[in-house]
């Protein structure tokens, strides 16, 4: 996880950076207060992955001197597809269509957002297709 803090916290460093010198010399908000957001954005996952990486043991891939059979194991599973991505991704869809045309759409968005959380549960417990 060394690796990815330090990718995170040189972003955020970039960003606070460009955000002084853009802060100084223009005389617009906006822009400022994204490229803040942005520095946050780098430092405060690449702030919690360096206080993760000083407390685990170190993987394979921190260290320089590994070798390819220390990393090597057993990968895992993944997920086939799922419709259940795609039913939440509407729900919250709707929702801000909601914001915008009426707070009517909320109703079938909660909808779909609750029968999004329920069947990719169900499908995440029980394995497979539901």
């Amino acid at each position: 996880m060394r690796v990815e803090a330090k990718v995170l916290l040189a972003l955020g460093a970039f960003f606070g950076t460009m955000f002084a010198v853009y802060w100084y010399f223009s005389n617009e908000d906006a822009g400022g207060v994204m490229m803040f957001g942005g520095m946050l954005l780098g430092f405060l996952p690449g702030g919690y992955y360096y206080w993760w990486s000083r407390r685990m043991k170190a993987r394979p891939e921190d260290n320089p001197y590994a070798t390819q059979a220390q990393g090597a194991g057993v990968v895992g599973s993944f997920p086939s597809t799922s419709i259940w991505p795609f039913t939440l991704g509407a729900g919250c869809f709707f929702m801000v269509l909601a914001l915008v045309f009426g707070i009517w759409l909320v109703i079938p968005a909660i909808a779909l957002v609750f029968w999004a959380l329920v069947g990719g549960t169900a499908e995440g417990r029980r394995g497979g297709q539901v």
